[in-house]
């Protein structure tokens, strides 16, 4: 489809281009006819007794000035215009392809991303489907085996539900229009640990000193639930996962620590694509999400003009950073102290 848009394209650019060419060509011909028949007009005029106005000697010249000059024109055009239709054919493929590559991109992620969503959502709903015929076929189901069905119908709905809450909050953020606020990032931090450490109390915030970020507040407490659950879910139960808050000059943010398998090399740059997981280094097949917290946490970092960044290794610590603008004040003007340097 693309290339055919491309050759299209192409096309439009070739017939524009060579119609701007030829209207040029006309003018500059006749333009530059006139002016050889002036000059030779002139030149008669300048010089009288040599060439009388009748004269059937001068006029011989002068047809033949004017033939060698159309002659010399044409030729002149003819090669200036294949040259510039001949380069500017490369130029229109190449700014075709410019173009479109955006568009032919966004589509094939668009593709992707509904080819892999249509998966996620089929395998839940063919499990429930499959339970449902059985149970409703076997006459002499009991009640409990009923309610063992219920309960597994159950979890699949918070599986789907989970999953479309997520897509649906990718697709806001992928058109938001977030409000930013200061946001004092310790209490924040502290607020969602204490909600994991009543479920797993394995985690540990080092410090607590005072950072403030100029960010969405709803987005950051997401950012922070999906990396210190993903840190929890991708460690053994009977270690401890680190965060870290941190404050530079123009950024702030938080580190999550955790030990685990670690991440190979060849699959830590895709960790963060859509529907990417990585089951040979770091899940089980009891642990397997659906490979949207990473992006959409990246989404969210992304929006606030911040970095996300991972490094690990195989049996070595998983560390994510993050860093999000500071808020940004005009400090006060304090009198300056010889000897003294000021840190802001």
């Amino acid at each position: 489809m693309f290339k055919s848009a491309t050759l299209k394209l192409t096309v439009w650019y070739v017939i524009i281009l060579v119609s701007i060419s030829l209207l040029f060509s006309v003018v500059i011909y006749s333009i530059a006819l006139s002016e050889v028949g002036a000059r030779i007009t002139n030149l008669q005029q300048s010089t009288p007794a040599i060439f009388p106005g009748d004269s059937a000697v001068f006029n011989i010249i002068r047809e033949a000035q004017i033939h060698e000059a159309e002659s010399s024109l044409i030729g002149a055009l003819i090669i200036t215009n294949l040259v510039i239709w001949f380069a500017g054919g490369f130029g229109s493929y190449y700014l075709a392809r410019r173009t479109l590559r955006p568009i032919e991109e966004a589509h094939e992620a668009q593709s992707k991303f509904t080819s892999d969503a249509s998966h996620e959502l089929r395998t839940p709903l063919a499990s429930m489907k499959i339970e449902l015929e059985v149970a409703l076929r076997d006459p002499s189901i009991t009640k409990n085996e009923m309610r063992e069905l219920l309960d597994s119908n159950l979890e699949e709905v918070n599986r789907l539900t989970k999953l479309s809450h997520t897509l649906l909050q990718l697709s806001r953020l992928d058109h938001a229009n977030i409000v930013r606020e200061n946001i004092e990032l310790s209490g924040m931090t502290a607020m969602v640990i204490e909600r994991f450490n009543k479920m797993q109390p394995r985690i540990v915030l080092r410090n607590r000193r005072k950072v403030h970020v100029l960010a969405n507040d709803s987005n950051v407490e997401e950012l922070l639930t999906i990396l210190i659950d993903n840190a929890l879910k991708y460690s053994p139960s009977d270690t401890t996962v680190h965060v870290t808050l941190l404050k530079q000059r123009q950024m702030s943010g938080f580190q999550v620590v955790n030990e685990g398998e670690g991440i190979p090399p060849e699959t830590l740059p895709h960790i963060f694509n859509r529907f990417y997981r990585a089951d040979a280094s770091r899940t089980g097949s009891a642990k397997n999400g659906y490979g949207l917290g990473l992006s959409l946490a990246k989404k969210i970092v992304e929006l606030h003009g911040g970095e996300l960044t991972v490094s690990s290794a195989v049996n070595q610590m998983t560390t994510f950073q993050v860093l999000l603008p500071n808020i940004r004040r005009t400090p006060p003007k304090l009198p300056q102290i010889p000897g003294r340097t000021k840190f802001l």
